[in-house]
C-alpha cells in the first residue's frame, strides 16, 4: 500500500477511487475504460499542482517519505562488484554509515553514505542513518584509502544528523566529524556529493564537503532539522514548519545561495513513486560530473575545493 502524506489526501482519494474503479473493471461486465482515463488525468494533474508548489515543511516531509530510495538502493541500482569495507581500524563498525569499492559506469569509485534502514529492525541496526564516531573515522579511513589509489570518491547523504547520544560525545563525535570535514577538504581525487534524502547538520557535511554536491529536487539540507531549530529558537516543536521556512532548507535555495551545484529532478510526486527512476537520474548526473573532474591536477583540484568552500557566502 502506497503511503500518502498529510498534504497529498485529496491525491489519495482520487487514486484510491482508480484502484476501486480498477477492481470493477476486473469483472469484466462493466466498461469504465472512459472513466479510468478521465481519473488517471485528473490525478497526474493534482499531483502536478501540489508537488510544483510545496512549501518548505512539506518538502522535508517528502525528504523523509519512508519509500524514498536509501543508500542501498542506490547501490544496487548504480554500483556493480561492490565490496563493502566495514570498520574504522578503532573502536567499531559503525552501520550508519557504509561504504566500500564498485564501479559506477565502468569507474571504478569508493561509494560512502548513510543508511537509515527499513522497518524497525533495520532502522535499529542502521541506527536511522545517524552515525557516531566510529562511522565517520570509517569514512576518513575509505577516503583515505581512495585517495591513496587515486579513486574518485562518491557520497550520499541521508542523515537527520550526527548520534547525540552519550556515548558519540564521549568517544569523540565533534572531533571526528571536524576531521571527516578536513579529509574531504584535503584528498586529491575527485568527491562527488549527492544530498538524496535529509541533509542534516554536521552529520551531512562531514562527508558533503565536495567538488560538486548535487541534491534531489524535494530533498533537504540543513545547519539543523527544523524540529532542533524550532525547539532552540522558540522552545516549540509545533514551529517546525516555520523553522523550515527560515532555515532555506530547499534545493532551489541552496542553489540560488550557492551551497549546492545542481538540482536532480524527482520523477512526478517524489522519489517515493518512482525509486528506479530516481536512482537512474542520480548516477546520470554523478557520472556526468565525475566526467567533468577526470584529468584534473590533483592539487588543482584540492585548492578548487578549499576555495569554493571558503568562498561560500560571501556576497550574500
Amino acid at each position: 500500500m502506497r503511503v500518502y502524506l498529510d498534504f497529498e489526501k485529496p491525491i489519495a482519494e482520487l487514486e484510491n477511487s482508480i484502484r476501486e474503479l480498477e477492481r470493477t473493471a476486473e469483472g469484466g461486465n462493466v466498461n469504465v475504460a472512459d472513466e479510468l482515463t478521465r481519473l488517471r488525468a485528473k490525478a497526474e494533474a493534482m499531483i502536478r499542482t501540489v508537488y510544483g508548489k510545496l512549501e518548505p515543511w512539506q518538502k522535508t516531509q517528502v525528504a523523509r517519505h519512508q519509500d524514498r530510495p536509501h543508500f542501498e538502493d542506490y547501490i544496487g541500482g548504480l554500483i556493480e562488484e561492490f565490496v563493502a569495507l566495514a570498520g574504522d581500524r578503532g573502536f567499531a563498525d559503525d552501520t550508519a554509515i557504509v561504504g566500500g569499492l564498485g564501479r559506477l559506469r565502468g569507474r571504478s569509485v569508493m561509494v560512502i553514505g548513510h543508511e537509515k534502514g527499513r522497518g524497525t529492525e533495520g532502522r535499529i541496526k542502521h541506527n536511522f542513518g545517524m552515525a557516531r564516531p566510529e562511522g565517520y573515522r570509517k569514512a576518513i579511513r575509505l577516503m583515505r584509502m581512495a585517495d591513496r589509489f587515486r579513486v574518485p570518491v562518491v557520497t550520499f547523504i541521508d542523515t537527520p544528523g550526527a548520534y547525540p547520544g552519550v556515548d558519540a560525545e564521549a568517544r569523540g563525535q565533534a572531533e571526528a566529524i571536524a576531521r571527516a570535514i578536513d579529509c574531504c577538504l584535503d584528498i586529491k581525487v575527485p568527491l562527488v556529493a549527492a544530498v538524496v534524502g535529509e541533509g542534516g547538520s554536521g552529520g551531512a557535511i562531514a562527508i558533503g564537503a565536495a567538488d560538486r554536491v548535487l541534491m534531489l529536487e524535494h530533498a533537504i539540507y540543513s545547519v539543523a532539522s527544523p524540529e532542533a531549530c524550532a525547539s532552540i529558537l522558540w522552545h516549540a516543536s509545533d514551529k517546525a514548519p516555520d523553522a523550515a521556512e527560515a532555515l532555506k532548507v530547499t534545493a532551489a535555495d541552496l542553489l540560488r545561495l550557492g551551497v549546492i551545484d545542481e538540482i536532480v529532478p524527482e520523477p512526478l510526486g517524489g522519489a517515493h513513486r518512482a525509486a528506479e527512476d530516481t536512482v537512474r537520474s542520480v548516477g546520470d548526473a554523478v557520472g556526468r560530473h565525475l566526467d567533468q573532474l577526470a584529468g584534473q591536477d590533483p592539487n588543482a583540484l584540492r585548492e578548487q575545493r578549499r576555495r569554493k568552500f571558503l568562498d561560500m557566502g560571501r556576497g550574500i
